[in-house]
């Protein structure tokens, strides 16, 4: 796909040695990422940076009452985000982190508002994948990493896709290749000491009820 001359969004591939560098440098200015995961494209900001979340919800057309997911790079940067780490959680973690499973953990309540979207909770994960985890290292140990598309439709899985929706409106692209057709990650809460499937996806819930028997 021929891009327009006055785009602003640049495009870095995974296998240059500055990439991470580079998609760390734009989210910590507040700019907006693409950046490849092990289930599709997400849009990478600082969770922390109040005006990138609201660009992050413009461009996606997103509505406010939805809260966006945050990658972490390691779990010892859960208590940046949470109060608490369930113990519950705790076989979880050390089955499937990293991968694509989102826990659902009670929101530090300084965290911006978008981000939680006033639930008073908060989805983490670490990826699987190595240049997601990458990025996010670089970028501090936290970044959004909600699914690169306009809200309602499908999971950007290629750059084309990346340029179709948001050419004019991200910074940066990591080029990770044409992304495979993965179900999105898990998602997992837990109320009186009981897990609560939010969204099956990439793990079978049979799988984690196998785990917590």
């Amino acid at each position: 796909m021929k891009r327009r001359e006055t785009s602003r969004c640049r495009i870095t591939t995974i296998d240059r040695h500055d990439y991470s560098r580079d998609a760390a440098a734009v989210i910590m200015s507040g700019g907006i990422a693409a950046i490849p995961t092990e289930t599709s494209y997400g849009l990478a900001v600082d969770p922390f940076n109040d005006q990138a979340l609201k660009q992050l919800f413009e461009i996606k057309q997103r509505p406010s009452s939805k809260p966006v997911l945050v990658l972490i790079d390691d779990v010892e940067h859960l208590s940046r985000l949470t109060i608490t780490t369930p113990a519950i959680y705790q076989p979880l973690i050390e089955r499937y982190w990293p991968g694509p499973l989102t826990l659902i953990f009670p929101a530090r309540p300084t965290l911006p508002s978008l981000l939680t979207a006033g639930t008073g909770t908060i989805g983490i994960r670490i990826s699987s994948h190595q240049a997601a985890t990458g990025i996010c290292s670089r970028a501090g140990g936290a970044i959004t990493a909600t699914s690169a598309n306009i809200s309602g439709q499908r999971p950007a899985r290629t750059v084309t896709d990346l340029i179709d929706s948001f050419e004019e409106s991200i910074d940066l692209i990591v080029d990770g290749g044409e992304l495979g057709k993965a179900p999105p990650s898990t998602v997992l809460a837990y109320r009186n000491d009981r897990l609560l499937l939010v969204r099956e996806g990439s793990i079978a819930v049979a799988d984690i009820n196998n785990l917590q028997s």
